[in-house]
């Protein structure tokens, strides 16, 4: 077994991998950008080495700089995470070449399988079912365009080399094929150094099914289940889950089956996984290879019991596979969210700036549920426009699906996180929302069910109900607080009520609260009584309550004149006022948010790539008005309406914050 190890990547999947490394034993190594000087990986590390400025193009990406780390620490083996040099033929052999053992597969597989091209060719001579589509490259738009008619729209543009959704554009007619190759092929040439293109027919309303195998270098390889990626969005997987909630058993054995097959084909000798696309009637399709470890394996992990890093590194190290098919099974459910930097009421754009406040929740692991969270950050630190926007990977485990998505939702709501836009509130959305609760979903949930962006969530009565309980609580726990100061003159004690107006989300409840030792029970006007149990004093911004002894969690924080409440994917004002009050609330002015509806303002902190519009210019809806890159992507911000630009306020190059004005129209 290795002595030492060097982790060539950043964030959560270096403290993953050095998680591991430690528990077996393993010295690491991690590497770092300029970016990442002070970054929770390299504080984990054993040693670790500077390798370059922030952009990825001149320290994570760079071989030489990585191949210098390793000869100045001694490490024995390469970890490549995900994303980077982990499906870069080139590295493998540079390692291969310096005696230094790849914790992956072979450069062949790479190769092969990593190459999208390649590996469509090759599931088809080996009977794997695959998505029309043209195999080879593609000159230019021109030829990109021709060869999609032949297709037939709906056609997916994709990265040859791409991964986590960079390089890809779906087209629905001449135009956006076009455009959408001309988009792939740049973003392909800055996130992977590699613009070759390819086009397949784009499957309507499908599922995303991937099938995660494990082999050595003697031979053996297995399956360990599946897992559902169906929940994306721009073709980025944002929640995932093992097993499925829709394949049974026949169908999960035949994925199996073929991936292993797949992988036996190019001498698979580590952890990868086999992508497919699922229809209504279980009929699958293969996609591509990832000839790595997938960022979701954390729900095979937790619904196997195999640590996946773990086998990679043994398998690395010449050991043969210690599990057989019949060693795996199916333990429970899991489920995993990705927390992004991501603004949700922006249309999701990213998100820069530093955490002012990083509390996850609590770990845990017991026979009835699990909690887990893979991150690379920590409070205080900075979210860098260079790298990919992932914050954390929350993950729960239950014996179920229905109760492995309860966890979830405790844990979401139980995420504390200041400071940046962040999904938070979306994937708390999702976990409620009914289309996932029963299993139904595809590609396209995001898409249909929320077509004009997320604006937020509006409670149900019974949760409102419940806000405003829990508001009443602790209103009167700050009222009596505030009833015992000292210091105040005399005659003027000051008592607290028993009737109160709870205000939230233009809705008005009034209630009556009396407290004992134990806690307080809540009468609604109507009759309905609710009993509030909680520790919670004023000045915490967790609040975790028994609401009739069921648990409820929120994020509490005040804001002039009332308290700020988040839970279930809702960001509430909560106003609770004496009755006499609440009338007087009533007839105060409406503030009058000034209006923007001519300007374009640039949605997230980024760089202007090109203008494509000029002054004095007539826009028709939906023209490309201009193009902002971010984090590693670049953004068409089009027109809403038909106009006339009046003003162009930032050229090409410039650097925007958010809400910089951009142009003006009329």
């Amino acid at each position: 077994m290795f002595d030492k190890i060097l982790i060539a990547n950043r964030g959560e999947i270096a403290c993953r991998v050095i998680k591991t490394a430690r528990k077996m034993g393993i010295k690491t190594v991690a590497v770092y950008s300029d970016a990442d000087k002070n970054a929770l990986h390299v504080e984990m590390a054993d040693e670790a080495v500077h390798i370059g400025a922030a952009p990825a193009s001149e320290s994570y990406l760079v071989i030489d700089k990585i191949m210098d780390a390793i000869k100045q620490t001694g490490a024995q083996a390469v970890h490549p995470g995900y994303g980077f040099l982990s499906e870069n033929k080139l590295f493998a052999q540079a390692l291969e070449k310096a005696g230094i053992a790849f914790i992956g597969p072979n450069p062949y597989a790479i190769e092969a399988m990593g190459d999208k091209i390649t590996s469509k060719k090759l599931a088809a001579e080996a009977g794997v079912s695959t998505v029309p589509g043209y195999m080879g490259l593609i000159a230019d738009a021109d030829d990109a365009v021709k060869i999609s008619n032949e297709i037939g729209y709906p056609v997916m543009i994709k990265a040859s080399a791409g991964g986590g959704g960079k390089g890809m554009r779906v087209a629905w007619n001449d135009a956006e094929a076009r455009e959408g190759f001309a988009l792939s092929k740049s973003e392909a040439a800055s996130s992977f150094g590699d613009d070759r293109i390819f086009i397949e027919k784009f499957v309507t309303q499908p599922r995303h099914i991937e099938i995660q195998v494990l082999g050595d270098g003697h031979g053996n390889c297995i399956y360990l289940n599946e897992r559902e990626c169906s929940i994306q969005r721009r073709n980025q997987k944002v929640i995932e889950e093992a097993p499925s909630p829709f394949l049974d058993e026949k169908t999960r054995k035949a994925m199996g089956d073929q991936s292993v097959a797949l992988a036996k084909a190019v001498d698979y000798n580590s952890a990868g996984t086999v992508e497919f696309i699922v229809d209504g009637d279980r009929n699958f399709y293969f996609l591509e290879m990832n000839t790595r470890l997938q960022v979701e394996h954390p729900v095979t992990e937790l619904i196997t019991g195999v640590d996946l890093v773990e086998q990679m590194i043994r398998s690395a190290a010449g050991e043969k596979l210690s599990l057989k098919q019949s060693d795996i099974g199916i333990n429970g459910w899991a489920i995993e969210s990705r927390l992004y930097a991501e603004d949700p009421y922006r249309n999701f754009l990213p998100s820069i700036g530093r955490l002012t406040r990083y509390r996850p929740p609590a770990e845990t692991a017991t026979d009835g549920a699990i909690v887990r969270n893979d991150t690379g950050v920590f409070e205080g630190g900075e979210i860098s426009m260079f790298y990919d926007p992932m914050i954390a990977k929350l993950c729960t485990w239950a014996p179920t699906r229905g109760d492995a998505i309860d966890e979830m939702r405790t844990a979401l709501d139980s995420f504390e996180l200041e400071g940046i836009g962040h999904n938070l509130p979306f994937l708390s959305a999702v976990m409620d929302h009914e289309r996932f609760v029963s299993g139904n979903i595809t590609t396209a949930f995001i898409e249909e069910e929320y077509p004009d962006g997320f604006a937020g969530v509006t409670l149900p009565d019974v949760s409102l109900r419940k806000v405003a309980a829990s508001a009443a609580a602790m209103h009167r726990v700050a009222e009596i607080r505030r009833a015992r100061v000292s210091g105040r003159l005399g005659n003027h004690e000051r008592k607290v009520g028993r009737d109160w107006v709870v205000t939230l989300q233009d809705t008005q409840f009034a209630v009556t609260i009396d407290a004992d030792r134990d806690g307080s029970t809540v009468v609604f006007d109507d009759g309905e009584t609710v009993r509030v149990k909680s520790d919670w004093k004023p000045g915490t911004k967790l609040a975790t309550f028994l609401l009739n002894d069921e648990p409820f969690v929120m994020k509490v924080s005040k804001v002039p004149g009332a308290i700020r409440m988040r839970v279930r994917g809702a960001d509430l004002v909560v106003n609770v006022r004496l009755p006499r009050h609440a009338e007087l609330a009533e007839l105060m002015p409406e503030i009058i948010v000034p209006d923007t509806s001519n300007m374009l303002l640039c949605p997230m902190p980024g760089l202007i790539v090109s203008m494509d519009v000029a002054v004095g210019d007539v826009v028709e809806e939906g023209q490309a008005l201009c193009t902002v890159e971010a984090m590693k992507m670049e953004n068409v911000l089009r027109s809403e309406k038909r106009a006339t630009i009046t003003k162009i306020a930032a050229q090409t190059g410039d650097s925007l914050a958010v809400d910089d004005v951009i142009m003006e129209f009329e």
